[in-house]
């Protein structure tokens, strides 16, 4: 839809078609963000973004930066503000007014809307391109893959995109789930009995034996495993090893910031400035630059531990202290999975970048064809990365196409 748009903007000349497949465009918009639709971050550069080489990411960004999708939706009639995390929201929290604002500007634009219009085959032919739909057979002398990946699938996102492109040429980086909530074994009942807290948390994960890759955020644990952002970003990273045959695995650290010395020395002058003090309370109420657990985490870490939450922090033994420490700040997880696409926001993999110009977003393999958004292999972080990728590499796109 962004590129249609875009393109009609620099060249209303051309003639444009968009495409769907389903009979109501915009499904994936309606409900991101837990429907309000997360448009766009106050910060975006390509290190919110994993997958292809940073350095097309970075090329690919600049076609369309935030100012100009924040000015974009003014423009159109959804005006954005900023909440915690940088993340903008339209300023109405409604998704519908972002959908609502783009269908009608599509049909301002110019470009013809066909919904229900599913797209089996792409050919290339001799002037073009043969694009074979559930309505049959339309001729265009360049086309544009905007399918998206493969999750939400509900939303239409079905993964053809991707037999489109190696159909004619291209390679694809092997697909798994992204910003996806995590499953763990039903024999640790950790996750279970913690199922709706929340709290900050360092996530590490761990791949062939050493961290590959560290991240903070806010952890929610599940009846299934843990979700949050902290998890869902993640995922990418646990889910890509696991599918090179990797060993991987994931820790999680309840004091952001701080490492197990930290603890352990807190801790340890805690229980000589209050040595009555409970271990439970302790760890519950925080002090310092230490804080507070949520009662229930206390509570759990002590249980699995078998340590009296009523036990003084003076009669804490050094090792069961050094224990409860290790617990608290390198506990590791038993991930077994995702929750699969159905529930991942985006897709990690796709399209190699390298196959593209980032300038235009036009196929190297295949001229007059362009890719752009997930397809691609090139997923953000949580907090509306993936969507400014959408307008970015939608804008290099009718650029080269109004060319």
């Amino acid at each position: 839809m962004a590129t249609a748009i875009f393109t009609r903007r620099l060249a209303p000349g051309l003639r444009v078609v968009l495409l769907e497949g389903a009979r109501a465009p915009g499904a994936k918009i309606l409900v991101s963000g837990g429907s309000r639709c997360n448009v766009t971050n106050a910060v975006v550069t390509e290190r919110d973004f994993w997958g292809g080489p940073s350095t097309i990411v970075r090329r690919v960004l600049r076609a369309f930066t935030v100012e100009e999708t924040v000015s974009l939706f003014r423009e159109i009639g959804v005006p954005l503000h900023e909440e915690p995390g940088g993340k903008l929201f339209p300023d109405s929290n409604r998704s519908r007014d972002v959908l609502a604002a783009l269908l009608r500007e599509l049909t301002v634009s110019g470009a013809a809307l066909l919904a229900g219009y599913r797209v089996q085959a792409i050919d290339r032919t001799g002037q073009g391109f043969a694009v074979a739909t559930s309505h049959g057979t339309i001729e265009a002398a360049r086309v544009v893959i905007a399918t998206g990946g493969q999750s939400l699938p509900k939303s239409g996102s079905n993964g053809a995109g991707y037999s489109f492109a190696q159909q004619l040429g291209h390679s694809l980086v092997a697909t798994t789930p992204g910003l996806v909530p995590l499953t763990m074994n039903e024999a640790s009942r950790f996750h279970a009995q913690l199922s709706g807290v929340s709290h900050p948390a360092d996530v590490a994960v761990w791949i062939d034996e050493r961290i590959g890759m560290r991240l903070t955020g806010s952890l929610l644990w599940t009846h299934f495993g843990i979700s949050g952002p902290v998890a869902l970003n993640a995922s990418r990273h646990w889910g890509r090893a696991k599918q090179d045959g990797r060993g991987a695995s994931i820790s999680v650290n309840v004091y952001p910031g701080l490492a197990f010395e930290d603890i352990d020395r807190h801790l340890t002058s805690l229980a000589r400035a209050r040595p009555r003090l409970a271990i439970e309370t302790a760890l519950a109420t925080g002090s310092g630059d230490v804080h507070a657990l949520p009662a229930s985490v206390a509570r759990a870490v002590l249980l699995g531990l078998g340590l009296p939450g009523e036990t003084p922090l003076a009669q804490l033994a050094r090792d069961d202290r050094r224990l409860l420490v290790r617990a608290l700040t390198e506990r590791p997880l038993a991930v077994s999975g995702t929750r699969g696409y159905n529930y991942a926001e985006v897709t990690a993999g796709g399209v190699a970048l390298t196959e593209i110009d980032p300038s235009t977003m036009e196929s190297r393999v295949c001229r007059g064809l362009y890719l752009v958004g997930e397809v691609l292999d090139v997923d953000g972080r949580i907090g509306g990365f993936n969507f400014q990728w959408a307008w970015s590499s939608a804008r290099a796109a009718a650029r080269g196409l109004s060319r």
